[in-house]
């Protein structure tokens, strides 16, 4: 096993290493100038550069190396000039670590009155119908401007169902739409992660990695996944994607974030995830632990003195706060309970991806992602079969 630690960033290069391997799945370190991101790993989505209810100091505390900020909602001109004022992202959201930015493409097809050309696409801000076009070279600019580490190529994220034709040309769009994105200069610091598109179709997606892959990047993601297709299409998608993508670059794959899809996907070989799900359930009350989802507005906690979860280190765990007290809180409309929760969903997810590293550099992988659908998904009165030999 390499240490990590002998890596050095230097302008212009993301450095990244792969760990250790078990069975499928693997473990790596990249470097960025702003501090290690260890995978696989978890980003926190701070939408519009802030994680919902909690502080940097309190995202940082819970292990967390990444935020993720979205181009769609930076990229107002009064936003972006006030970030660039500020001196950038970092600087801007009080976070030193790592910042990736989306390139807003998954928001803007998600509008219903979108217009697609082969310039961009042009839509209207669904806050105030503002009327404007993006466009991979405006979509590289903003996040240019915004300073992250990690921008991402804009891509055409298409939703599920879809036709094969319309699939198969958007395939060649985002291609041609990628190679535009990299021809625009980003800033000494950061780097272009292109994107993997083509539905659920197989063909499709190698295709796509093929010419996505074919733009030397320091990084690829896979996209259009978690739009409607289900679990079982998803791990088809993956499994067959993500080995297919460079080994010695990180992987991401996008929007995931159950944590039984988690691990389904490391099994398929991917290292960097983001997704709402932790911050979001949390402030609907529901908070993850190692026996599954607790709903923390049953009535069944009203009298329970048991924090969230007895084997987490997390805050809100460690500082006496009980069921009762969150179900109180949640009940009594404090936005305290929302705070709590979200430190501790994300701090599970932290300690979740910890686990799985410690698994694959222990060469103990396939043991462990059995373990956890025993305790986890069990429990979770879910079922789904994480064992390769289902695939």
């Amino acid at each position: 096993m390499h240490d990590a630690s002998e890596q050095i960033w230097r302008p212009g290069r993301l450095a990244w290493r792969t760990l250790a391997t078990s069975a499928t799945a693997r473990c790596g370190r990249f470097l960025s100038a702003h501090g290690a991101v260890d995978t696989p790993g978890f980003m926190a989505v701070g939408t519009q550069a802030a994680v919902k209810c909690v502080t940097p100091a309190q995202v940082a505390a819970t292990g967390t190396q990444v935020v993720l900020a979205n181009t769609y909602h930076m990229a107002l001109a009064d936003r972006t000039r006030l970030v660039e004022r500020c001196g950038g992202l970092h600087q801007f959201m009080a976070w030193p670590q790592t910042i990736l930015t989306d390139s807003g493409g998954f928001q803007v097809f998600s509008l219903p009155e979108r217009q697609i050309s082969e310039e961009g696409v042009t839509f209207r801000y669904d806050r105030d119908g503002t009327p404007t076009t993006l466009t991979p070279e405006s979509s590289m600019v903003v996040q240019r401007r915004l300073g992250a580490d990690i921008v991402m190529a804009f891509d055409e994220c298409v939703g599920y169902p879809a036709e094969r034709a319309y699939v198969a040309d958007s395939v060649e769009r985002t291609t041609r739409w990628l190679q535009r994105c990299a021809r625009v200069e980003l800033q000494e610091h950061q780097h272009l992660f292109g994107i993997v598109q083509g539905g659920v179709d197989p063909q499709l997606r190698t295709r796509s990695v093929e010419q996505v892959c074919a733009v030397d990047l320091p990084g690829y993601a896979i996209g259009g996944v978690s739009v409607g297709e289900g679990i079982g299409l998803l791990k088809h998608v993956v499994y067959h994607t993500a080995p297919q993508l460079p080994d010695d670059r990180p992987r991401y794959l996008m929007g995931v974030g159950l944590p039984e899809d988690l691990v389904v996907s490391v099994d398929a070989g991917m290292d960097i995830f983001d997704c709402v799900i932790p911050t979001r359930y949390a402030r609907e009350g529901t908070a993850f632990t190692w026996r599954g989802k607790l709903r923390i507005k049953d009535k069944k906690f009203r009298k329970d003195r048991y924090p969230l979860d007895t084997d987490c280190g997390c805050y809100t765990c460690q500082s006496g706060f009980s069921r009762a007290y969150l179900r109180h809180l949640f009940f009594a409309g404090e936005t305290l309970a929302e705070t709590l929760t979200t430190i501790h969903n994300l701090h599970f997810y932290q300690d979740l991806m910890a686990a799985m590293r410690r698994a694959i550099r222990e060469d103990r992988w396939s043991a462990w992602k059995r373990t956890f659908a025993e305790d986890f998904l069990a429990a979770d009165r879910r079922h789904l079969v994480i064992d390769p030999d289902s695939r």
